[in-house]
């Protein structure tokens, strides 16, 4: 098989089942963490390919109101994921199709990069992705070229995808250091549970009650950080409306009138504010891209008490407020100015001894894998 040096590519989500496991609701539409599903597939598949299409069999119109083409089955009925391949494969004019469901919000976003290499490597019909124990199907490079194939296989009646993938030359491509790819939704109860947010450094956050002293907690934690020579980012959640341009200045005027990206540069310092045109709060995954990670040891966390990282708990009985730990299974440490008991064998700092808190942060870095 010969392919050209830069071939193109159209991404498909596919969205164009029938979702019985979740009582037939429309699993791409449904909200996890405040976005429709299929919010996560575009974020993560768009800046990879060429062109973006949507496979869906049903709200034609909502899935329209992301902005991009939608197709439905040629097939009528619902006929599992090759028939909206299969679709996707007549209608384009790319050299490739990649694939991907909708219900997978953690999508690699180096899918595109290793598919494509892997197969040309190989010199193969197809690529497909693996978690390193098995074949993960959904998730394949396919030329175009084989719409044929896969015509004359579904009008025999098939409908299983790897019996159609073993009619041709097949690269398995390891993703087994991202399992976090194939993480899917099947039933309503997975909606309720919080994916582990990846990041290439070290990071931990702060989990506590308001008036607990998360941000006094921080401004005394940073200099001894600092000390140690370590580099730190800090990630703070803020309320709706706050602003860290003052009325009057240049660049709050600017922004004012209409920009909605500003970027402030000095010699000695840089900021970009940029506009939120949502209601919903901000998710880590979104932010971590923001950060130089080359730059930094470090990343400390403040709110964000719903993502799945590493945290200490703050706590201050005096306060009368329940302890975290037992609802958050991420908690791994807690910081008290009282002595606690009870707390399931989790290890115990003292809130006010900033050295002894900044050798468990380094024994946590230490002992980071991502």
């Amino acid at each position: 098989m010969s392919v050209q040096i830069n071939p193109s590519v159209t991404g498909v989500i596919l969205a164009g089942g029938q979702a019985r496991r979740m009582g037939g609701a429309d699993k791409g539409l449904m909200l996890y963490q405040q976005q429709p599903m299929v919010h996560y597939a575009i974020q993560a598949m768009q800046p990879q390919v060429d062109t973006l299409i949507i496979n869906a069999n049903r709200h034609i119109d909502q899935y329209q109101s992301f902005g991009y083409p939608v197709t439905q089955d040629s097939i009528e009925g619902f006929h599992g994921p090759l028939a909206g391949m299969l679709t996707a494969m007549e209608q384009v004019e790319t050299d490739f199709i990649l694939t991907a469901p909708c219900d997978c919000p953690s999508i690699s976003k180096q899918l595109r990069q290793r598919m494509m290499e892997t197969l040309l490597l190989t010199q193969s019909d197809v690529a497909v992705a693996s978690d390193g124990d098995r074949l993960q199907p959904v998730f394949c490079l396919i030329p175009t070229r084989l719409k044929d194939s896969l015509n004359s296989f579904l009008e025999q009646g098939e409908r299983k995808i790897d019996r159609w993938l073993a009619q041709h030359k097949m690269a398995e491509v390891d993703f087994s250091d991202q399992p976090e790819t194939f993480v899917n939704f099947n039933h309503p109860e997975d909606l309720q549970q919080p994916l582990a947010t990846k990041s290439p450094v070290p990071m931990i956050g702060f989990s506590a009650f308001s008036g607990t002293g998360k941000t006094t907690l921080l401004t005394k934690l940073l200099p001894e950080l600092n000390k140690r020579r370590l580099r730190v980012a800090v990630i703070k959640h803020a309320h709706h409306n706050f602003d860290i341009d003052k009325p009057g200045k240049d660049s709050y005027v600017i922004r004012e009138a209409g920009a909605q990206q500003m970027l402030i540069a000095s010699s000695k310092m840089m900021a970009l504010m940029e506009k939120q045109n949502s209601d919903n709060d901000p998710i880590l995954s979104a932010l971590l891209p923001r950060l130089d990670m080359a730059k930094l040891d470090l990343i400390l966390v403040e709110g964000f008490k719903h993502e799945a990282i590493p945290k200490i708990e703050l706590h201050r009985p005096s306060l009368g407020k329940p302890l975290l730990f037992r609802d958050d299974p991420h908690i791994i440490a807690i910081a008290s100015d009282e002595t606690l008991t009870n707390t399931a064998q989790l290890d115990t700092l003292d809130i006010n001894d900033i050295a002894a808190m900044a050798d468990y942060i380094n024994h946590f870095i230490s002992s980071w894998t991502a």
